[in-house]
């Protein structure tokens, strides 16, 4: 049974609050390794009393919302987006709070409100379009600055991509890249994570830590 609930997004937005979106296709199956790591992942994040924001569905957002569960105190929530398509609408399980959403872009500016890190996990054309979206939010100053967090091997060739190309050509500058990052493993991740969580804590949103590890 889930226990999610009506979704008080004002009551959400607190300053103090710290939150992961977690990315990644919807398609990928439990037996599949990366289910299994972002399981993990979400555990660890629960485990340290920090929200997870998902878009709610199955795959590896279904991984992420139960792993957060099995790590959690009552103290964090697991909050799920979901998005009205065709097919897996209906939000998964392991959900304490969910929102339902008509339209991509709602659901998108959603994310970056409640969102202070983001982990893009491996997923198809609705995680590049996230990925994407938030990169440009954060480029432009939309929101505030928020490190975006790219997990496994197939995001090596994105990164390559924007340095030989976009980077130069100067269709981007070199200060667009200082947010991403590029990890290969959920303890580096993790490092990230639990660093800028301690940021927070001491300077509030918009802080990225001062290093260069991981980065783009």
């Amino acid at each position: 049974m889930t226990n999610e609930k009506p979704f008080p997004i004002e009551d959400e937005l607190i300053p103090e609050k710290f939150r992961v979106a977690i990315f990644g296709s919807a398609r990928t199956q439990p037996e599949d390794e990366f289910y299994k790591t972002t399981f993990s992942l979400a555990e660890e994040i629960g485990k340290h009393d920090i929200d997870i924001v998902t878009g709610g569905g199955p795959g590896l957002m279904e991984a992420a919302n139960y792993g957060h569960k099995m790590g959690s105190s009552a103290d964090s929530k697991s909050i799920g987006l979901t998005i009205e398509l065709p097919h897996e609408n209906s939000g998964n399980k392991h959900l304490d709070i969910k929102k339902h959403f008509l339209r991509f872009s709602n659901r998108l500016e959603t994310f970056m409100k409640l969102s202070n890190v983001v982990v893009v996990m491996p997923g198809g054309v609705g995680t590049a379009l996230e990925l994407f979206y938030a990169w440009q939010l954060v480029q432009v100053a939309h929101v505030p600055k928020m490190p975006i967090i790219l997990h496994g091997k197939m995001w090596h060739k994105i990164k390559d991509f924007v340095r030989d190309e976009l980077l130069s050509r100067n269709l981007i500058s070199p200060e667009d890249l200082n947010f991403v990052y590029c990890v290969e493993n959920n303890e580096q991740a993790e490092e990230l994570i639990f660093d800028f969580y301690e940021q927070h804590k001491k300077h509030g949103d918009g802080h990225l830590l001062d290093s260069k590890k991981y980065e783009l």
